[in-house]
């Protein structure tokens, strides 16, 4: 039970931390000109939401993994963890810094097709129930992506 606590706690903080490293990359995104003058998605949640949203999943997520991380080769999950870090962290970057929404659709669709990688690759008997606590993310990027896209075809 010790582990589990433990292992959870540093998935805890990886993930809130790659949120924390995001926020800072992007520095102040959403508040510049740039990104209010943008034409946004009708269905673009107010700011508050993405904030409970990431927190959400983050928690949702780090669960997961605990378990995860006992039910398959450690070098796999690794890779794939890396791969889902490196892309949350540089959409933020790409997208709110550089203003390189193109690139920042390409990013976001790569990060969606690693969560669903988790969802549908590992479904084990023990993983069948965690598999659920990855709706919260799944939901998500699919609605972020939407909004990427929108800025991509309407900016």
């Amino acid at each position: 039970m010790k582990k589990l606590i433990t292992l959870f706690i540093v998935f805890l903080i990886i993930n809130f931390g790659g949120l924390a490293i995001g926020n800072w990359l992007m520095d102040t995104g959403p508040q510049t000109d740039w990104y209010i003058n943008l034409n946004q998605a009708p269905w673009t949640p107010a700011g508050w939401v993405f904030g409970f949203a990431w927190t959400t999943i983050m928690i949702c997520f780090s669960i997961y993994l605990t378990v995860l991380f006992n039910t398959i080769k450690v070098s796999l999950f690794i890779v794939v963890l890396g791969i889902e870090f490196v892309l949350n962290v540089s959409w933020n970057y790409v997208f709110f810094n550089q203003h390189l929404v193109n690139l920042g659709l390409v990013i976001i669709t790569l990060l969606t097709i690693v969560i669903f990688y988790y969802f549908f690759q590992f479904q084990f008997e023990k993983m069948k129930k965690y598999r659920l606590l990855l709706l919260p993310y799944i939901i998500w990027l699919c609605i972020a992506t939407s909004l990427n896209l929108y800025i991509c075809l309407y900016n």
